[in-house]
């Protein structure tokens, strides 16, 4: 058990020294033979004892004074000559993405040198592990579409129409856009597993009327939407003045909050399972709300928004006229707002009236 030990301590002695190996061997041979006088004398007859560990550094002797006052770690790192340059020590990751086959790659994005590292998850959200458990596969069966051995998909037809007519000024001109704009809706991919639709961010959104006299309710307005987000609010300045609204450019009226991951999940299932119970009479969500590209939105008023706990808990701290109304936006990696809503409905909010998709 000795030899083991003295061989332990003579391994870790040579990975850590920075001096030739001679010395090295010199240092451990004079330390083992202090630690050899200054333990006790074990008699032949006395079994040994495997549990405790024979040397310790409670057992070890005291450095002498003179070896205390000649310790000078300064001194012993300009022995080692030059010091490594301090960009060695400060790593900043490159700005831009320059492909794979640039020398200088940047790191993934669970290193904390990166641009966009985020740190976390420090919970494990409850909506979180329902989607994962039981939304995503059964959404992917309301999805599932069938198609038997040696039949195909229908074929969708062009997007873009072709000029028609004998007018000189057709000829050779670039197809035209579909009936009612020009801008193209976005393609819906065959539901896989690789593609199931899920939740990207939510975004809380106020305007307050009255921060254009008192700039006191944009305060309110900013405390409210950080205490039942958890995320600092943003404020956002006006650029024009328009009259007849009373608007003037250059002032604050309006505050956001950008949630993602954890927060995303947490405020939602607040939402879904606190706030929206309470109120009386409450129809859900409009049939018609999207953008077409699988963003849905709805709003809460003032008396709505003050059913959440962190302001329901703490009322008086918040004036009642100053309590906003909020606007919340789900964003969704759905391409359309049939399959947004879908995500929705199985998440827990109820729908009403004549779904537009």
């Amino acid at each position: 058990m000795a030899l083991q030990e003295v061989t332990n301590a003579f391994i870790k002695r040579l990975r850590l020294s920075e001096r030739p190996i001679g010395t090295a061997c010199r240092r451990q041979c004079i330390q083992h033979r202090c630690f050899a006088d200054a333990a006790p004398k074990v008699e032949e007859t006395q079994p040994e004892v495997k549990d405790l560990e024979h040397l310790s550094f409670i057992e070890s002797p005291r450095p002498d004074e003179a070896t205390i006052a000649s310790f000078d770690p300064v001194a012993n790192a300009k022995k080692r000559g030059t010091q490594l340059p301090a960009s060695r020590y400060s790593y900043r990751p490159p700005r831009y993405y320059r492909g794979p086959l640039h020398p200088h790659q940047p790191p993934p994005v669970t290193d904390p040198a990166s641009r966009v590292f985020v740190p976390g998850p420090f919970s494990l959200p409850r909506l979180e592990q329902t989607y994962e458990s039981t939304i995503a596969p059964d959404y992917m069966t309301l999805a599932y579409a069938h198609y038997p051995p040696g039949t195909e998909p229908h074929k969708k037809g062009a997007r873009l129409r072709s000029w028609t007519g004998d007018s000189p000024y057709f000829k050779n001109r670039p197809l035209r856009g579909p009936r009612g704009g020009d801008a193209l809706r976005l393609l819906r991919k065959r539901v896989t597993f690789r593609n199931i639709p899920r939740l990207s961010r939510v975004t809380v959104h106020t305007y307050v009327k009255g921060a254009m006299e008192n700039s006191s309710h944009l305060h309110a307005a900013g405390i409210v939407l950080q205490s039942i987000t958890n995320i600092r609010a943003t404020p956002h300045r006006t650029t024009k003045t328009n009259a007849m609204f009373g608007v003037k450019a250059g002032k604050n009226l309006s505050v956001t909050c950008e949630l993602r991951g954890e927060d995303m999940y947490h405020f939602l299932s607040k939402v879904v399972d606190v706030v929206l119970p309470k109120i009386k009479d409450w129809k859900g969500v409009a049939g018609t709300t999207g953008d077409g590209s699988g963003n849905l939105a709805f709003g809460l008023t003032p008396e709505e928004v003050a059913l959440f706990p962190e302001i329901e808990i703490n009322y008086d701290m918040y004036p009642p006229k100053h309590i906003p109304g909020l606007h919340i936006v789900i964003h969704t990696t759905a391409t359309q707002d049939r399959d947004a809503r879908l995500l929705l409905m199985g998440i827990g909010l109820p729908f009403y009236g004549k779904l537009i998709n």
